[in-house]
This record gives C-alpha cells, structure tokens and sequence, in this order.
C-alpha cells in the first residue's frame, strides 16, 4: 500500500528557488565526478519503507502549504559522524500540487494518499512564482 513521506522545505523561498538549488546540486555533482542524484538525509528511517517506496513521493511544505512533490526511489543507509541516517533519494522533476495549508512540524511525516493534495502540473524552471503566492493567499483567507 503506498504512502508518501512530507516535509517542510526550509530554505526556499519558492519553487523556482528550490527548482533552482536542486539543479545547481545536480551539476555540481556531475563536475565533481560524483552520481548526479538528489538526496536528503534526515535521522530516522521510515518503518514503512516498502510502502514508501511503492510510488510514494516527497511532499515539500514552503511558506504553510504544501506546494510540491518528488517521487521518492530510494531509502538510503548513510552515517554522519558515526551516527546513522537515512538519504531519501528523490526524482528531480518537481510536480506542483493544489496548494494546501499545513502548519510547521519537525522532521517528516507519513502522509495517507486520500490525505495528499492532487498534482498541478510539472514545475518549469524560470517559470512565474507570483501566481502560486497569489493562490495560496486566497486560500488563507478562504476564499479558494
């Protein structure tokens, strides 16, 4: 049964800012000789790890709404300073999301995919930002 993992999406200010690093991460992996693949690594690993992986996806929370998605492919042992963790390995096309509130948390979390917001499109790189900002405040004020 398939289950998706969501996580806020701290740093960016925008979809074309997150769009934006994950290129420039991919390239400089590339330069560096390194596999160019997309990685976030985070303490725990997910229990439900077969779930996950059955076309679960990474749902990204920027500014209190999930805004985006990337499919997850793999979970990833790796240790930081002798301690374990867990790389997600995600795809790099960035499906953009009916925007839906979501209040902070820390870490990630499971989310049910009756509970997941349905897919907009495929994100563009360079493509305009403002329209998605101007929805997600008509939804704050409920008005969408």
């Amino acid at each position: 049964m398939t289950i998706h993992l969501i996580k806020l999406c701290v740093g960016a200010t925008g979809l074309n800012d997150l769009a934006t690093w994950q290129a420039q991460r991919l390239e400089d992996k590339r330069r560096a000789g390194e596999k160019p693949e997309l990685l976030h690594i985070t303490r725990q690993t997910p229990k439900r790890a077969e779930d996950v992986l059955d076309g679960g996806s990474l749902y990204w929370v920027m500014n209190g709404f999930v805004t985006a998605r990337q499919r997850l492919l793999e979970l990833r042992p790796v240790e930081r300073d002798g301690v374990p963790h867990c790389a997600l390995v995600y795809d790099p096309e960035l499906i953009t999301v009916e925007p839906r509130p979501r209040r902070p948390f820390q870490g990630w979390r499971y989310l049910d995919p009756e509970d997941a917001p349905r897919d907009m499109g495929k994100w563009v790189l360079g493509a305009e930002d403002q329209s998605l900002s101007l929805q997600n405040e008509l939804i704050a004020l409920g008005l969408l």
